[in-house]
């Protein structure tokens, strides 16, 4: 009978070294469920129980955190997952559930980098109006549709997966999953004549790269802001997150 049964809702690489962690130090005193929202087929599955798809809102979350019985949830979700970080919130506070948030550190800016930084997709776009043509865009299939009405661009989109027609009239999709090396992203950026990347704050070093090598090449980048994370207990390392989760067993 284990001790704790906990809820990581990740999708991440540092949720699935979290679980990693846990359970190497841990074993069977942890029932360990990671959480997937289920937008990626072709998922790594972290080490413990994997649940795939959404709850149905805060609602769900709750009612799912009730029925399960969950003593922790562990929010190591994306940094710009919004909706996810606040129904994990929400429903952990009315249940009255140790709610814990796993927060990647964001990029630091180097004195060489020429952002631009922006709130959101659609200033992201706007920004592009007065900047290059070639565009390595590097933002999310679901995200793409604020750039499809610029005329006279070109674009490299880069997908984990690519499960349905891109709205971009000109553009090259690669599929590939980080990290990746700066030789590639140096590679990219010449093979594709790119003079402009749009990115979102994400941190974290799977795609730093992509940044290090733009700074190189002298481009400008649109760098989308993150939002601020939910209110609450938040540490920025999985050792934390793991030490965390350990203490309260």
């Amino acid at each position: 009978m284990p001790d704790l049964k906990v809820l990581i809702l990740g999708g991440t690489a540092e949720a699935s070294q979290l679980a990693a962690s846990v359970l190497g130090r841990h074993g069977e005193r942890i029932d360990l469920v990671s959480s997937f929202a289920g937008r990626v087929e072709a998922l790594r599955p972290p080490p413990g129980r994997i649940r795939i798809g959404g709850f149905g809102g805060a609602e769900g979350l709750q009612r799912y955190l009730m029925s399960e019985r969950i003593d922790l949830v562990i929010d190591a979700t994306h940094p710009f997952a919004r909706q996810m970080s606040r129904n994990a919130r929400e429903a952990a506070d009315r249940t009255g559930i140790p709610r814990l948030v796993l927060w990647r550190l964001p990029w630091p800016r180097h004195p060489l980098d020429r952002w631009i930084e922006v709130d959101g997709l659609e200033a992201a776009a706007l920004a592009l109006a007065r900047l290059g043509r070639r565009v390595w865009l590097t933002v999310g299939a679901a995200e793409l549709a604020p750039f499809a009405a610029l005329p006279d661009r070109w674009y490299l989109v880069r997908l984990i997966e690519a499960k349905a027609p891109l709205p971009l009239a000109d553009c090259t999709v690669i599929e590939a999953r980080g990290p990746f090396p700066l030789e590639n992203e140096r590679a990219l950026i010449r093979r594709h004549r790119i003079d402009v990347l749009v990115s979102k704050a994400s941190g974290g070093d799977a795609t730093y790269a992509k940044i290090e090598a733009a700074r190189e090449a002298d481009l400008p980048v649109v760098m989308v802001r993150r939002p601020l994370p939910e209110p609450g207990e938040r540490v920025e390392s999985v050792a934390d997150a793991a030490d965390w989760i350990s203490a309260r067993l």
